[in-house]
């Protein structure tokens, strides 16, 4: 209590002192929803219209970190793609970095922006640097304008897969994520990785940001990033935000992901996320936990069965139906990427509920402070966790895997 009542005092005061300078910060949701689905919320933008906004507003710089790039003719990513060129050509200078491995699988549109003038392409190798992927979905435009959420660039993001991101206008906290994206270019030209120590740059920033919104009013950011071993300011790191969130629960714990699991790939446990789960159900916290049905018959399955055995704790897959004009890949499912607890606080990010995303991967995500954004988020959360799509995970049940070919 004593926490929330000094946070309080901290964000009147700057919201005063902002509102005193006319100074206004902005903040949204923005949301892909799966057409053909409910899960629509009319007063959220949607992804291609604020991502078009934002490249037909730059006036200086575009600089994207993507996982990759996946475009497909006729479809909701074209005009967003018509319009980044089109930056380009009154003279903005862009930049655009992807994943090395998963540039071997989608290299076309990559390979057809690193021939257009004004726009500079490079391939991080984050497997050879951490031990696993440039996962990052993030965009700064002209070190003001920041853009983080689930989103791939990818057309089956913007109108096939459940997708939640925020846009924030506030050249603080953009910064923060400038600096992360400038430390990974300079990653991406190294020809030797074990050289990054050379590259990598530490500093502290003045965080979190209390920013004033016409929308929310004071709110306050945390930003987070991931691996610990390559981001500016180790403080940041994702996961030490993520479990001092859930330390702090008193009541519940809504949380979306892809993927969950506290089995890493090697075999050994990962208990920094499934141990404060389990900490918050035994002292009364109602933890609910919706992933996507990607994860049935996977080495996952088991440990959310586990978890769905103890009491306090509700896991329901996320069954989003297919499309009425056939099967689509890596697509039709629950994308989302966020924990919400006690209707107070939020973190929302690109990492999923598993080890390598805090340990191997370039991930970013911002812990959020305001209670009226955490509602609008729960009642986000609780939409999906109503509806006709969620299944209950019973733990004695056989579930079948379903098709996706990945993610």
């Amino acid at each position: 209590m004593k926490q929330i009542i000094t946070f309080l005092c901290m964000a009147v005061f700057c919201a005063g002192t902002a509102l005193a300078q006319g100074a206004a910060a902005m903040i949204e949701f923005v949301e892909s929803i799966p057409v053909e689905t409910t899960l629509d919320n009319p007063d959220i933008r949607n992804t291609e219209e604020v991502w078009i906004e934002m490249f037909s507003k730059a006036q200086k710089s575009i600089d994207l970190e993507q996982f990759y790039i996946s475009p497909q003719r006729g479809e909701a990513l074209d005009p967003v793609i018509q319009a980044l060129m089109a930056a380009g050509q009154r003279g903005v200078q862009i930049r655009i970095i992807a994943d090395r491995r998963m540039y071997n699988t989608y290299p076309a549109m990559l390979d057809s922006f690193s021939r257009m003038e004004r726009i500079s392409v490079r391939l991080i190798d984050f497997v050879a640097l951490a031990g696993s992927v440039q996962h990052g979905k993030y965009m700064v435009v002209d070190g003001q304008v920041f853009f983080i959420g689930s989103q791939n660039f990818d057309w089956r993001a913007l109108t096939h897969i459940h997708e939640l991101g925020l846009r924030i206008d506030d050249e603080r906290i953009a910064s923060v994520y400038q600096d992360l994206f400038d430390l990974d270019w300079r990653l991406a030209a190294l020809h030797d990785p074990d050289s990054s120590r050379f590259v990598l740059s530490r500093r502290t920033y003045d965080v979190p940001v209390v920013m004033n919104t016409e929308d929310y009013g004071a709110v306050s950011i945390q930003p987070t990033c991931s691996p610990r071993t390559l981001i500016p300011d180790t403080t940041l790191w994702d996961e030490l935000h993520i479990t001092r969130l859930l330390a702090q629960a008193g009541k519940e714990i809504c949380l979306q992901f892809l993927s969950y699991s506290p089995r890493s790939r090697d075999g050994s446990c990962y208990d920094a996320l499934d141990g404060a789960l389990r900490r918050a159900a035994g002292r009364g916290v109602k933890v609910r936990l919706l992933v996507a049905d990607w994860q049935k018959g996977s080495r996952a399955e088991a440990a959310l069965k586990e978890l769905a055995a103890l009491e306090n704790i509700e896991v329901k897959f996320s069954v989003i139906p297919e499309w009425s004009g056939g099967y689509i890949p890596y697509a039709r499912v629950e994308h989302c990427k966020y924990i919400l607890v006690d209707g107070d606080a939020f973190w929302l990010g690109t990492s999923n509920g598993e080890k390598s995303y805090f340990h191997t991967s370039r991930n970013a995500g911002l812990v959020i402070r305001n209670a009226a954004m955490a509602e609008r988020l729960r009642e986000i959360f609780y939409k999906s966790w109503d509806s006709g799509y969620a299944e209950e995970v019973v733990p004695s049940r056989f579930y079948a895997p379903r098709e996706h070919a990945g993610e």
